[in-house]
Formats: C-alpha cells, structure tokens, sequence
C-alpha cells in the first residue's frame, strides 16, 4: 500500500530513517532548494526517488500543511514484540515499553510517538483494532519522530502478559482516587507504562493487566489532562528516574 507524506520535517525523518521503499518526492513551484529543503534533496540524491515540481493545488489534494513537498512511500513498517525486546536486548537497557489502549485521536498518537522518541523508549505496543495506526497524519503529528521507533499490533493482554515475564513492571495511568501517586511509584528498570483512551481510559481487561495504577496529583480544578499530555508528562518522569538510577550505579 502506497501513501503519501507531507511536510518538510516528516519527510526528511522518512528519509532518514531508510525503513520505507520511496517512490516519488513533489516539491511545489518556487519551493527554494535550501535549509531543510536541501537536506532533503541531498538524501533523495541517494535513493531512486522519482523528484518532480508540481503546482501547489496538487499538494494541497496530497494532505495538509505540507510546506511546498510531499512524498509517496510504502505503508509504515510495523514491527513485532520480539523485535523490541530485542533492541532493548542489544542495547543492555532496561525494558522501557509504551503500551496504549485504544488512543484514538492522530494528534495525541503522534504526540506520544514524539515524547517516546525522545525519552528512549524501546518500542510501542498498540492495539489491532479500534485504535489510530501509524497513518500519515500521525507521521506529521509526530514531526517524523515515529519513523525512528518500534510501533507493533497486539493484542494488549497478551502484550502484557509477555512483558511481564521479561520482567517488565507493568503500570497504567488512570485518573481514579484508586490509583496511587505516581510519585510514590517506583518507574526505573524495566517498565511498562499504559496509558487508555482520550475518553474512556484503560479498559477494565487491560487495567486488571497492569502490575499498578497511578495518577497524577494536581492542584487545579479541571478535572485532568489529555491521554497525550499525561502520558508524556509520565514518560519524562520515568525518564529521569531511569538516568538517575544509571548514574548512581556508574557512581558506585
């Protein structure tokens, strides 16, 4: 299945990352050939990209905020559960894993695809159905980031189940009185972190799955923060935990 991908920084991800078959690069009218532009230009160089200038009305019916360019690649190549042990494996890291149930929304999908690139996680376990796939509005959510990680289709108590015993510490973030602070939680070694959906959150399969629940202590009076926005706050609090964890070993 063939899709097209628009905006300079997406693109250039693409490009980067080498994990697509590449057929045709667009590139409107009066786009000038510098900055990332040329970048791009510079990696197409090297790939049997088809590069042709085209009336921006065309890219306008391509997809949204495109910025002069859009690209014609293969479907985004998933990858499987082993695959992301395994990186983690290679790595000599601790298991860090994302697990989302049913996020539903492209902007909040990219936006988690984003963070986790950027905190280090090993890989994203996503449900089969029901949920956003790694489609193109996701690449642009994600500014390309999702090109760069691990995303597989699994059944998500399965998923954990096997996570589990790879030793992962599996917690869901839920805005119940139930749930603990996620200060008091403990978030380095390997770990697993679900986050549910924008409305419904984890389902009740799914939460009974989780080692732990935890929330987010707050001090204002709307009632919580988006599934996107919870999450990545969570990942960047694991994120520290776990660097903080490497360096008192490398102290001692």
């Amino acid at each position: 299945m063939k899709e097209w991908i628009s905006g300079r920084n997406p693109i250039y991800e693409v490009l980067r990352a080498k994990r697509r078959h590449l057929f045709r690069l667009h590139i409107g009218h009066g786009v000038e050939e510098k900055g990332r532009v040329l970048d791009i230009l510079k990696l197409a160089a090297d790939s049997p990209l088809s590069i042709e200038r085209v009336q921006r009305q065309h890219l306008d019916r391509l997809g949204e905020n495109h910025q002069g360019m859009a690209l014609e690649t293969s479907g985004y190549p998933y990858s499987t559960l082993p695959d992301i042990l395994e990186l983690a494996r290679e790595r000599h890291e601790s298991l860090f894993i994302l697990v989302l149930d049913v996020i539903q929304d492209p902007q909040n999908l990219g936006t988690l695809l984003r963070t986790a690139e950027a905190v280090g996680i090993h890989g994203i376990v996503i449900p089969k159905r029901r949920a956003a796939g790694v489609t193109p509005a996701v690449v642009s959510a994600s500014s390309g980031a999702c090109e760069h990680m691990m995303v597989t289709r699994s059944n998500l108590t399965q998923a954990i189940d096997t996570l589990k015993k790879n030793h992962a510490w599996v917690i869901g973030l839920e805005n119940t009185l139930s749930a603990q602070p996620v200060n008091s939680t403990r978030l380095n070694g390997d770990l697993a972190l679900v986050v549910g959906s924008e409305g419904k959150g984890i389902r009740p399969l799914v939460s009974r799955s989780c080692d732990h629940l935890v929330r987010l202590p707050m001090a204002g009076i709307v009632e919580s923060l988006n599934a996107a926005v919870a999450g990545s706050v969570v990942l960047y609090l694991a994120f520290e935990a776990r660097r903080e964890s490497h360096n008192h070993r490398k102290s001692h």
